[in-house]
C-alpha cells in the first residue's frame, strides 16, 4: 500500500520531502534557531503538513484567511457560505479590523465580511473558531458587538439620513473542533441554526443569527458515512486533516483541487510557513488552550458550588423537617399528659 504522502503526492507533485524540508532549515541559522526551540510535537506537526503526509485544517487562521481571501478569490467564500446558509450568498467586501472589539480574543474570530444575500440585502458574517466553555453566552456577546459596530458604521456614513431599517442581518457562524457535551447528544446533527422567533407567530425583523458546527461530530459522521453532499465536502475541506479522506475529496469534488494547490504552494515557502504561519498559530494555540483551561476550571468550580449548595438547602430542608416533627412530638405529648 502507498503511504499517505505518496497519496497526496499524486495530485500535488510540488510537494517537498523531509529530507529536503531539513535540509534547507539547517542551512538558515534563523529557521534553524525556530524549528529547534519548537517542542518535538510541534517539528512533527510542521513537517507532516510540508510533507504531505497530514493535510491542513483549515480552519487554523492564517490558511483559512489566505486560502479564501475574499479580496483575491471572493467566489471561495461566497460558496461556503452559500452551502452553510442554504442560500445564494455573494461576498461583497471584508470588514476593516476593528480595535473596539469586545474583550481580547479577537485571535478567535477567522474573517468577518460583508455579503450580498439572494434577494439583494447585506447582512454581516462573522466566522469564527470558538470550542470553548460558555459557547452561547459567548457567540450572544460576539453577535452584539457585530450588531453594534455596524450600526456605528452605518450610522456615521449616512448620518442625518441613518434608520433602523438601514441594519442588515448579522450571522455569527461557529466552528467547534471540539465542541461541548450538549452537542453530544446530537450525534447525527452537525449544524444547529438558531434565530429569534416569536411564542405567538408575531413576525419581526429580528437581525441575529447563529449557526453553530461542531466539527469532531461531523468527522465522526465522516468517517462511518463518508462524503455524501456539498456540505459535507466544504467540513472535509475545513476540518479534516486525513489525507485518505482528502484524497476522496479530491476525487468527487475536483473543485478543492485549486485550493489545496495553493496552499502546498504556500508549504513549499519553508521560511514563510515557518517564521509566519506556523508560528502565529502556535501562538492561537497556545493563548487559547490556557483560555480554555481557565473557563474550564471556572465552570467546575462554579459546578461544586452548585453541589454544594443544594447539598447545604437539602440538609437546612431535612433540619427544618426535623424540628417541626420534634414541634409535633412536643405537642403530642403535652396533649396526653
Amino acid at each position: 500500500m502507498k503511504s499517505n504522502q505518496t497519496n497526496l503526492s499524486k495530485f500535488f507533485p510540488m510537494i517537498k520531502t523531509k529530507e529536503q524540508i531539513l535540509e534547507e532549515i539547517n542551512a538558515n541559522d534563523t529557521l534553524r534557531a525556530i524549528f529547534n526551540n519548537w517542542p518535538e510535537k510541534h517539528q512533527n506537526e510542521f513537517l507532516s503538513i510540508c510533507t504531505g503526509s497530514k493535510g491542513v485544517k483549515m480552519l487554523y487562521d492564517c490558511y483559512f484567511k489566505e486560502i479564501l481571501n475574499p479580496e483575491y478569490a471572493p467566489e471561495r467564500l461566497s460558496s461556503l457560505l452559500s452551502t452553510i446558509l442554504g442560500r445564494k450568498v455573494t461576498v461583497k467586501y471584508q470588514l476593516t479590523n476593528d480595535n473596539t472589539r469586545i474583550g481580547d480574543e479577537s485571535s478567535l474570530v477567522i474573517t468577518d465580511i460583508v455579503v450580498e444575500l439572494e434577494d439583494g440585502t447585506l447582512a454581516n458574517i462573522e466566522v469564527q473558531k470558538l470550542g470553548y466553555a460558555f459557547t452561547g453566552e459567548r457567540a450572544s456577546c460576539y453577535s452584539a458587538d457585530l450588531l453594534l459596530r455596524q450600526y456605528k458604521r452605518i450610522r456615521d456614513l449616512r448620518k442625518k439620513e441613518f434608520s433602523y431599517k438601514d441594519i442588515a442581518p448579522v450571522y455569527t457562524i461557529v466552528f467547534l473542533e471540539n465542541s461541548p457535551s450538549a452537542f453530544k447528544e446530537y450525534k447525527d446533527v452537525f449544524v444547529h441554526k438558531f434565530s429569534t422567533v416569536s411564542d405567538t407567530g408575531l413576525k419581526m425583523n429580528m437581525l441575529q443569527n447563529f449557526i453553530f458546527i461542531p466539527v469532531d461530530i461531523f468527522l465522526e459522521n465522516l468517517h462511518n458515512n463518508g462524503i455524501r453532499s456539498d456540505l459535507d465536502a466544504w467540513l472535509t475541506f475545513l476540518g479534516c486533516d486525513e489525507p485518505k479522506y482528502i484524497s476522496k475529496l479530491l476525487e468527487t469534488h475536483p473543485d478543492f483541487k485549486s485550493m489545496y494547490h495553493d496552499l502546498y504552494g504556500i508549504c513549499r515557502n519553508t521560511e514563510r510557513m515557518m517564521t509566519m504561519f506556523f508560528s502565529e498559530e502556535l501562538k492561537i494555540l497556545d493563548d487559547n488552550t490556557v483560555k480554555y483551561m481557565i473557563d474550564q476550571l471556572e465552570e467546575e468550580v462554579k459546578e461544586q458550588k452548585a453541589k454544594l449548595s443544594e447539598k447545604d438547602a437539602t440538609i437546612a430542608n431535612k433540619d427544618s423537617e426535623i424540628a417541626q416533627l420534634r414541634a409535633e412530638l412536643e405537642k403530642y405529648k403535652s396533649m396526653n399528659k
